[in-house]
């Protein structure tokens, strides 16, 4: 895939207090709200229970262009309901309501904020009807919220901000694959499950541009290539094209196994989140999993894939 003109997801621009409110004052008129019943999301929590990353409302604001709105919304709400289908949420810092907001220019992102607090606020900027790109960008963020960097304490910091980037793109890449699957067997628009094959090139495209001649394919030694790009990925503040053999590393985990997803939802519940070296992230990350009861199994496999003892 051509991506010189793609910006990838991930940053973090913080949003002032004041600055928050005017913009959803001027915009408020062109939200459009989801309620799950009118989108349900299978496996969607009850009512009656508190809401999930998966059951929370949808709003989609910002300029759409030629995208319209209601086909965008869809598209959305199928990406989430396929990354997500089958995996426990177990996280105890989940948002009420996921706002996706679409700028004309700039790089998709979370935006970090505290009004209103309980939303977790994403960023994508696609062409008219581009559903793919929508789907890849919003797979990203969504992976960000899935690990829990949402809130406006959420500031992304280095050594360690560089595996969870490449984490959310393997989750996002993961998404694409399913996304493709349940298009062709049930799509979103009446006579359009042909559109699967262009999701499926896509991820493909993708997939692609992370492989480099003479570095190490998904189950390989990684150690050596750690020692050799430790230091281009804790100065790095987003995706860089050293990270590739992890993502894709990380991509076959977690089609692999459900449970590894689950483990995202452990990440960053400590004080010092990314601010650590890798090898205090693992342990970190790792304590977490047990205090939420998810499996960790994957801060585990990545310690061993990286030989860090």
């Amino acid at each position: 895939m051509g991506r010189e003109n793609e910006t990838a997801p991930g940053s973090f621009p913080i949003a002032p207090r004041r600055r928050i409110r005017r913009r959803a004052f001027l915009q408020f008129a062109a939200v459009l709200v989801l309620h799950p019943r009118l989108i349900p999301p299978a496996g969607a929590a009850d009512p009656s229970t508190a809401t999930s990353l998966l059951s929370a409302p949808l709003e989609l604001t910002g300029d759409w262009g030629e995208s319209p709105r209601q086909a965008a919304a869809i598209v959305i709400a199928r990406m989430r309901e396929m990354s997500l289908a089958g995996v426990r949420l177990l996280s105890d810092r989940q948002p009420e309501r996921l706002r996706v907001e679409e700028h004309s220019s700039g790089s998709p992102a979370i935006w970090l904020h505290d009004d209103p607090r309980k939303t977790a606020w994403i960023i994508v900027d696609i062409g008219g009807r581009d559903w793919c790109k929508l789907a890849y960008q919003f797979g990203h963020e969504l992976g960000h919220v899935l690990a829990n960097s949402w809130e406006a304490t959420a500031k992304p910091q280095p050594p360690t901000q560089g595996l969870e980037e490449a984490m959310v793109e393997a989750f996002s890449i993961r998404g694409l694959g399913l996304l493709a699957a349940s298009w062709e067997r049930n799509p979103p628009f009446a006579g359009d499950a042909p559109f699967a094959k262009a999701i499926r090139q896509y991820r493909a495209d993708v997939i692609e541009g992370y492989r480099k001649p003479g570095q190490p394919k998904p189950g390989a030694e990684f150690a050596a290539w750690l020692r050799q790009n430790r230091s281009a990925l804790e100065n790095g503040g987003g995706l860089t094209p050293a990270e590739g053999p992890a993502i894709l590393a990380i991509l076959g985990e977690l089609e692999h196994d459900p449970g590894n997803v689950e483990d995202l939802g452990a990440l960053n519940r400590w004080r010092s989140r990314s601010a650590v070296s890798i090898e205090d992230y693992l342990t970190l990350w790792k304590a977490s999993c047990n205090q939420i009861h998810a499996p960790g199994r994957l801060p585990v496999k990545l310690r061993s894939l990286f030989r860090l003892g």
